[in-house]
């Protein structure tokens, strides 16, 4: 029989415990407040992370977080935060050439680190991220925000629960109008690659579900967007992947679009697996799947969840898969337990990223990883 719940019910992924005492809480610094500011405010709603302090170099930026987050310090200097005995996370949200040399100051302070993707934007940087990890001891969770997102979640338990079977094959997409993006970070277009920016979310997911990848084979193009905001760079890639054991990836992004037509949406996963099929998607909240006798079922969680992810009925701002992974990370430097995205699969991620700009670069030419992950360190 088919089934369709239009709605999903149930408590969210992390509910707010009030009772856990502010001793047992870790304490997050967070530096660029653009995007970082989510983090900042996301964190009220953790049980185990609590929001101590904000930096960025606008004064008006940081004095209109500051008046979001009343009894939270805000500075312009990184120094300051990283100072603080009661910062004991630092959440990293500048531009992506800061990130290596920001990181490095962290680990090197004492301090463990949640950075949005990309990591870094050069193997070299790589390495030297790597290298410093490993002198100091300290630990890395890469943002993948599509991860924990509620539909992505939920197909991830799903497969952890063997529904699909073995994923044979991997399809993900991010694709968006970027131009709001150029005027609000116009370093893109001279610092930085779409391949590490949106590219991160498709190619993330594909190493998530396929483990590591071998070889790919990719192309690109550059929009007229693009091209109206000086952008040399591709904005649009289409990418084949292949696994040591011959599975299949394919990822797809561009970001010089219009505007989607409803029936798809920004991001979306679908495995293909021995034993059914299944699809992720957002901004729409809906988690599809084959059920044993072949029907469909749809998951919508839209109306249930729209709060604790958007925080309004705009859907943006990821506020709900920061406060989700804010708390994932917190609770695996509680317990010592295993998590993901850590550091090492962010940089073969990026490796996988930069193997995608080479082959692109080069007209669809086959790259291999591996030369790439020797270079990082990690061969």
């Amino acid at each position: 029989m088919s089934y369709f719940p239009r709605v999903a019910r149930g408590v969210h992924s992390y509910p707010v415990d009030d009772s856990v005492p502010e001793s047992e809480r870790f304490g997050l610094g967070v530096v660029g407040l653009s995007e970082g500011r989510t983090a900042l405010l996301a964190a009220y709603r953790t049980r185990h992370v609590r929001p101590v302090i904000g930096c960025d170099l606008d004064p008006e930026l940081l004095a209109a977080v500051g008046a979001d987050a009343p009894g939270v310090a805000m500075t312009t200097s990184y120094a300051e935060l990283l100072a603080r005995d009661d910062v004991h996370i630092v959440g990293i949200y500048t531009p992506d050439h800061l990130h290596g040399e920001q990181i490095i100051a962290a680990f090197e302070a004492g301090k463990d680190v949640v950075c949005t993707k990309p990591i870094v934007n050069s193997l070299d940087t790589a390495r030297q991220v790597l290298e410093a990890a490993r002198r100091t001891g300290r630990k890395l969770l890469v943002g993948q925000s599509s991860r924990f997102f509620e539909s992505f979640r939920r197909q991830r338990a799903a497969y952890e629960r063997g529904e699909v079977g073995t994923v044979e094959v991997v399809e993900a997409h991010y694709t968006h109008r970027m131009d709001w993006y150029y005027n609000r970070a116009p370093w893109i277009v001279d610092s930085t690659d779409w391949v590490y920016l949106g590219m991160s979310h498709p190619l993330d997911l594909l190493r998530w579900y396929l483990g590591p990848i071998a070889s790919v084979s990719a192309v690109g193009m550059t929009s007229a967007l693009a091209r109206a905001h000086g952008l040399q760079t591709f904005d649009v890639y289409s990418v084949n992947a292949l696994t040591a054991d011959g599975r299949i990836g394919r990822a797809y992004g561009h970001y010089g679009m219009h505007e989607l037509p409803r029936a798809r949406n920004s991001i979306e996963c679908v495995l293909y697996g021995s034993e059914g099929t299944s699809m992720a998607q957002y901004h729409d909240m809906r988690y599809l799947h084959t059920a044993p006798d072949g029907t469909e079922v749809v998951e919508d969680m839209l109306y249930e969840y729209r709060h604790y992810y958007f925080n309004n009925e705009v859907h943006g701002m990821h506020y709900g898969e920061f406060a989700n992974y804010l708390q994932y990370f917190a609770e695996a430097l509680r317990s010592g337990a295993d998590y993901s995205p850590d550091l090492v699969e962010g940089i073969e991620t990026l490796c996988l990223m930069e193997a995608v700009r080479r082959s692109a670069q080069d007209g669809g030419r086959p790259v291999e990883l591996a030369p790439l992950l020797s270079q990082v360190g990690l061969g």
